[in-house]
């Protein structure tokens, strides 16, 4: 009776559970390497660039990033063409297309460039994104990205830049 009773009681602890999901994970941290064209933006070059980005995963798709860019671009201003120190961090919103091994999205970021040469620059931007997640396990991703900025300043003209880039991404 007893052998009875414990097997009925195992029988309905297991037809009763809920299904078993899989945790999602909704934080990343992420290094890039990419190409930026400053279109001329207060004289400079095109340059590759070095980037960390991070994300968190809100709800229903979105997610807020953040994505920071350093770059050596040269100096078209100056006669001897040096190169200078850009940083570009951003913040931004994105919406994940898809939810499964590979996510694309689309985005808007609010940026800021800051150019460091004789006379430091400041810019403020707006874009719109748009790139791709390949997830390689559970944990790791790889990805395509693609960006558009127009930056403003004061008593500058507006300027804008086009930044591509590919990075690596680890999930926790």
């Amino acid at each position: 009776m007893r052998t009875l009773l414990c097997t009925l009681t195992f029988a309905l602890a297991l037809l009763g559970a809920a299904p078993a999901h899989a945790q999602f994970a909704n934080r990343s941290l992420g290094l890039s390497l990419g190409y930026m064209d400053f279109n001329r933006t207060n004289g400079l070059d095109n340059a590759f660039f070095v980037g960390i980005d991070a994300s968190l995963y809100i709800e229903n798709g979105f997610e807020v990033v953040s994505y920071s860019k350093i770059a050596f671009p040269r100096d078209n201003t100056s006669n001897e063409k040096k190169r200078v120190v850009g940083l570009a961090p951003s913040l931004g919103l994105r919406y994940l297309l898809m939810e499964e091994s590979i996510r694309p999205y689309v985005g808007a970021d609010i940026s800021y460039l800051i150019v460091f040469k004789a006379a430091t620059s400041n810019f403020v931007g707006v874009g719109p994104n748009a790139g791709v997640d390949f997830f390689l396990s559970d944990s790791v991703s790889v990805g395509l990205r693609g960006q558009y900025n127009i930056y403003i300043a004061l008593n500058e003209k507006t300027q804008n830049s086009l930044t591509f880039s590919a990075g690596i991404a680890a999930y926790f």
